[in-house]
């Protein structure tokens, strides 16, 4: 079986949907042959198998070492079109993302780049080098329908290697620069590095951030969310962020049972930090990260591992035969995210009582589009002028 390794948050790499062959560790029993027979054998002896003992194939690495990508980007809105998501365009400088939290939803689209939604996802990533040129290109299009954007809502738009790469920067500063409104979610510290941008872009009405806090406990979220900020180091970046005048929220998500249950405290607590809206969300397990969080249950938490499971499956309504098939996900729309049935509904229950009684804003912060429009309209007048006052080009007619 698989051992946790420090710093990561999947403890295998399993291997993705789209493989065309399948691979499982067993023992064929050579391994453990080598000291039986030479029990009570020479010392020479005892040192051969103890370089046997300590032979590669029988050691887990201590660590994976992270690999970073260059890649080009052909585009850099993502649409959407889901009824369950407040915004409508989206853009991810990064593919996988080294924090490595287990519950990460976009672990299973690492398969289509034919790597492991396990360790691959937060070990080898990609870095779309060229995407603030690319948005430049793409809002500065006379046809380009206005609509709300959000940064990093795939993988986190501030991971450790943004501090060397500063592709969410370059974002902002396109986004700024066109006034263009836009919010980010992050569980990172890296952020405040930004708050120069972000409060310019504030005080427009242009830009909100969203910071995750999923448990204030943290020995679980170092297990949960290796390589991310601390619970206490986010609730810090939120008030930073509050003083500078820059429109905070919460995320608390996702609510996984029976370990991430103090819901009450992480919004209590990022209120007296200066948050003034939240949302929550529930685990959910598509595809692949269905089998990647369930590993990791049995690594760390073997004893309850089952018990998570079971409610998990109960958020989602599965049905029995459904749980029979290892289903542990309901995909549909205006369900998946906040789940459904009893157990869902006291979540629910519980998440509103404690807004309205700490006094969380409910309406989502409106955003000023008067600015973009404005640089909008000069962009098509520059390129209007510079398609009249272009000099003719000879052509092939001239010539004769």
């Amino acid at each position: 079986m698989p051992t946790a390794l420090k710093g990561r948050g999947a403890v295998g790499a399993p291997q993705h949907r789209f493989a065309s062959d399948t691979r499982e560790w067993a023992d064929d029993g050579w391994t453990a042959a080598v000291p039986d027979a030479l029990e009570g054998g020479s010392p020479a002896a005892h040192k051969d198998a103890d370089a046997e003992d300590a032979a590669w194939w029988q050691q887990a690495p201590q660590s994976v070492a992270t690999q970073v990508h260059e890649e080009r980007a052909r585009s850099a809105i993502q649409k959407n079109d889901s009824p369950d998501i407040f915004f409508d365009h989206s853009v991810n400088p990064y593919r996988g993302c080294e924090h490595g939290c287990i519950y990460c939803y976009a672990r299973p689209y690492h398969s289509y780049l034919n790597l492991s939604p396990g360790l691959d996802f937060e070990t080898q990533l990609f870095a779309k080098t060229n995407i603030a040129q690319v948005l430049r290109a793409e809002i500065s299009r006379p046809r380009y329908q206005r609509a709300s954007l959000n940064i990093g809502s795939a993988t986190d738009c501030y991971q450790p290697i943004e501090r060397e790469l500063g592709l969410t920067r370059q974002l902002i500063e396109v986004l700024c620069e066109a006034e263009h409104p836009f919010s980010l979610i992050t569980k990172s510290s890296a952020v405040e590095r930004d708050i120069d941008l972000l409060a310019a872009a504030a005080r427009k009405n242009a830009a909100a951030v969203y910071i995750t806090i999923t448990s204030l406990d943290p020995q679980l979220t170092r297990l949960l969310e290796p390589r991310a900020a601390a619970p206490h180091r986010r609730l810090r970046t939120i008030r930073r962020l509050a003083e500078a005048g820059i429109p905070v929220g919460v995320s608390v998500a996702p609510h996984i049972p029976f370990l991430t249950e103090d819901m009450e405290e992480v919004l209590a607590a990022a209120r007296e930090a200066g948050a003034t809206t939240a949302f929550y969300t529930v685990l959910r397990l598509p595809w692949e990260l269905n089998a990647v969080f369930q590993q990791w249950l049995q690594a760390h938490y073997p004893q309850r591992a089952a018990r998570v499971m079971e409610r998990v499956r109960d958020l989602h309504q599965i049905s029995e035969a459904d749980r029979l098939r290892g289903k542990s996900y309901d995909s549909q729309s205006f369900a998946r995210m906040k789940g459904q049935g009893l157990w869902a509904d006291l979540v629910r229950q519980r998440f509103r009582r404690a807004c309205a009684q700490l006094g969380y804003g409910r309406e989502r912060i409106e955003m000023d589009w008067r600015g973009f429009a404005l640089w909008q309209a000069r962009q098509v007048q520059t390129a209007r002028q510079g398609t009249a006052s272009a000099a003719p080009q000879p052509g092939q007619g001239s010539l004769f």
